[in-house]
């Protein structure tokens, strides 16, 4: 499973950032599924923010309204 974060691009922080804090908060968090809202949330944060925001797709977008929401009114449960 680990051998397809050999392929992560690790020397443009808006992609490498995103995915180890995927990685890093599964097992801190015991969820998978809140690594991978981090995931969504920082990749397109750091993609809008580095002024690359044309290469997110905007299926991204909608994600992170929904976990952003989902966080805000829901709490961490």
């Amino acid at each position: 499973m680990v051998s397809a974060v050999r392929e992560i691009d690790f020397d443009d922080f808006s992609e490498g950032f995103p995915a180890f804090m995927t990685i890093t908060l599964m097992p801190f968090t015991f969820s998978i599924a809140n690594g991978i809202a981090a995931g969504i949330v920082f990749y397109t944060a750091l993609k809008v923010l580095s002024g690359k925001a044309r290469e997110v797709h905007w299926m991204m977008y909608i994600l992170f309204v929904l976990v952003v929401s989902r966080y805000l009114f829901l709490g961490g449960e």
